[in-house]
């Protein structure tokens, strides 16, 4: 009897134990023992997976927000947490000058200043369907080790210090009731320290291995931000279990994907994919996946372009992140903004080459959004609330536009010219939707005159179009126009309807 008695109490006090461990991905989530697996973790299986749902196709706008630790010292850019540990770079000489040390005073101590104590998911979800949006969300976790949900994982996450709330979950509620799409972004494959040598500027990691300062420091808790931690444990436990945690969670419909990504083993890659495909099917979901680089395949992925974009129609249906200010992702003091009509003229040329445009906006520490980022989203979104017809669910034409503005090779390499362009009304993207095509012009008509749409040309049109109508919407004006060898003539009306950018919709005959 003792014998037993001494058992069942060592068997509870285990079980006890138990309970109190945080969970990690070593044991077995719910979702793998309940899901039919329909997604094998290799690549023939997942490639079966539809990579742009016609949801996505149609959205061509979507809004996510770089927000975190990185918004409290609002200096230099979101990449103040790697570049305050370099003595020759002025965002350490401004660390040590406002706050110490950052031997002292490290990026983790920023935790408990994000209070984000104004922060209101349903006025930012009403903003955003306001903007135009058809889906949106956070930045889940940028490069910094910081999660923006409620984790288990990580003691360094909004519900357990900063906030003391779940961020993604209340947004996750709020974008869903304006009936936008949840978008979630990870930059996380960053975080990984990938050389301990010291001082080394190590490309593909985030934080610099410097002695006696806490990326470098042997405390469990903050190896879990500094991701200073073997690297098997870091992509078991950490990378591929924060995907699991927000997707088991928070069912998002897009996960978007920062680079780095190819330096994450290809076994996880395709764990990952299985288990968000899996779980997305299970719920009778079609999801989107997001990547930069060729890190994924593209029958399974969606291509992203940063800061840039193509220069030519795309043969499969891709995307560009753009930030509206014209310089830090992140929110920084005296932070500009893009015009309104420049981030409307980039998103009309996406859409006429079958993209779709992932606009980032840049919340202040304590939840604001700021009155000029605020209201260069509202000017889009009252455009788009009369417009949209010419961009939503509309597909390329043969041509994707004509006049003198040409756009470089898209991708980063070359994101500083595409930051510098600027389109005007002698530029015109097109787009069709059933058998309307919509001739969009990038600046205010000239009034009273005559404008060709040299699309329409008999040497350069492939088959021939019988017109019934032509009409500028936003005029009451009767549009009169022919159809010459040189192209479509129209006589604009007296006013034009808008500065920003003119629809002029061609319907054809059925």
């Amino acid at each position: 009897m003792k014998a037993t008695s001494a058992l069942f109490c060592a068997f509870l006090a285990l079980a006890f134990a138990c309970k109190d461990q945080p969970q990690t991905t070593a044991e077995k989530p719910k979702q793998e023992e309940t899901t039919p697996k329909t997604y094998e973790e290799d690549w023939a299986s997942l490639g079966k997976h539809q990579e742009a749902p016609q949801w996505f196709k149609d959205a061509k706008l979507g809004i996510y927000f770089h927000w975190g630790l990185y918004s409290v010292p609002a200096y230099g850019s979101e990449w103040y947490p790697r570049w305050m540990h370099f003595k020759d770079h002025k965002v350490y000489k401004h660390h040590v000058e406002k706050y110490g040390e950052p031997s002292e005073f490290g990026y983790h101590d920023f935790a408990p200043m994000f209070t984000a104590e104004h922060f209101n998911a349903g006025e930012w979800a009403k903003l955003f369907k306001a903007a135009g949006a058809k889906f949106a969300g956070p930045v889940a976790e940028h490069h910094d080790g910081f999660a923006m949900w409620d984790s288990k994982l990580t003691p360094w996450d909004v519900m357990d210090t900063g906030p003391k709330k779940d961020i993604t979950g209340l947004l996750e509620k709020a974008i869903r009731a304006e009936g936008m799409k949840l978008i979630t972004t990870f930059h996380h494959s960053k975080n990984l320290q990938r050389s301990t040598e010291i001082g080394k500027q190590v490309e593909n990691s985030h934080f610099p291995y410097f002695e006696n300062m806490p990326p470098s420091s042997p405390d469990p808790e903050l190896q879990l931000m500094y991701g200073n931690m073997d690297p098997e444990k870091w992509y078991r436990d950490i990378w591929t279990g924060k995907l699991k945690e927000v997707i088991d969670n928070y069912h998002p419909d897009i996960i978007w994907f920062d680079y780095v990504l190819g330096d994450i083993p290809e076994k996880y890659r395709k764990e990952f994919a299985a288990y968000y495909l899996n779980a997305a099917q299970a719920k009778g979901q079609e999801v989107v996946i997001v990547r930069k680089q060729h890190d994924l395949p593209q029958n399974l992925s969606i291509e992203d372009l940063e800061q840039s974009r193509k220069n030519q129609i795309g043969t499969k249906t891709w995307m560009t992140d753009a930030t509206i200010s014209d310089g830090s992702w992140g929110y920084t003091e005296n932070l500009g903004v893009k015009e309104a009509k420049d981030v409307l003229h980039m998103l009309i040329d996406i859409t006429s080459k079958n993209g779709v445009l992932l606009l980032n906006i840049s919340p202040k520490a304590d939840g604001t959004i700021p009155d000029n980022q605020r209201q260069a989203l509202l000017e889009i979104g009252r455009w788009l609330h009369t417009y949209g017809d010419a961009i939503y669910g509309t597909e390329a034409w043969y041509t994707f536009g004509e006049g003198p503005t040409k756009e470089p090779e898209g991708h980063f390499k070359n994101h500083k010219a595409f930051m510098k362009l600027k389109y005007s009304n002698k530029d015109i993207r097109y787009t069709t939707k059933d058998y309307d095509i919509n001739a969009i012009v990038l600046g205010p008509l000239e009034s009273d005159s005559e404008l060709v749409l040299k699309a329409f040309a008999e040497e350069q049109i492939k088959d021939g179009v019988s017109i019934t109508k032509v009409s500028v919407l936003g005029s009451d004006e009767e549009i009169t126009w022919k159809l010459t060898e040189e192209g479509l003539v129209i006589h604009t009306p007296k006013t034009s309807p808008e500065t920003m950018a003119n629809v002029i919709k061609v319907t054809i005959e059925q």
